[in-house]
């Protein structure tokens, strides 16, 4: 198995929080204070939502209230999309991706632990931006085929191989045509 990174290696920390009965202008001025956009809503020291500052836009000024009347419980996106720290970085990418959201907190066994973003991925790991990079000029260069295998990144799992077959127009590596022959 390949060395991956890890949530655990390059998530934030620590994790600000705010409880879920204060006010919209007290979250307000603690994210200025700290500097950040996103808060964890804990209720008796549990996660129970999220804020982000758009929250605070939309759902509050924007409407026109009183962000001093408005408790953060009211305001708060209640589900929270979590990961853990054993996660792989490309999991967090993608739970993002599919959920449209840029930070993850990160819980372990219960606890809240860390927060990943994408801020936190693009800084620790510009391997990966070079790797996709390539990836991209690959899929752009024509295709011959002078060899039965070759070497580079599989189509299917994303995965560099020493062996790449072109089964179908892709280049697929031996794991992948594995799976392929048991669909």
């Amino acid at each position: 198995m390949r060395n991956m990174l890890l949530v655990k290696d390059v998530m934030s920390k620590p994790v600000y929080t705010i409880e879920w009965d204060k006010t919209a202008q007290e979250a307000a001025n603690y994210l200025k204070e700290i500097r950040r956009g996103f808060l964890v809503v804990v209720k008796n020291g549990k996660p129970v939502g999220v804020l982000s500052d758009k929250d605070l836009i939309y759902k509050v000024l924007a409407k026109g209230l009183a962000p001093s009347k408005i408790k953060v419980s009211e305001i708060m996106t209640p589900h929270i999309v979590s990961i853990e720290p054993e996660a792989t970085i490309m999991d967090a990418v993608e739970k993002m991706k599919r959920n449209n959201i840029h930070r993850l907190p990160v819980i372990d066994n219960g606890k809240l632990v860390g927060i990943i973003s994408l801020s936190d991925i693009a800084r620790t790991s510009p391997e990966m931006i070079d790797l996709l990079e390539y990836r991209l000029k690959m899929k752009e260069m024509p295709i011959e085929i002078k060899e039965e295998f070759t070497s580079g990144i599989c189509d299917r799992c994303g995965n560099y191989s020493e062996r790449l077959q072109n089964i179908n127009g892709e280049w697929i590596c031996e794991s992948c045509k594995d799976e392929l022959e048991y669909e």
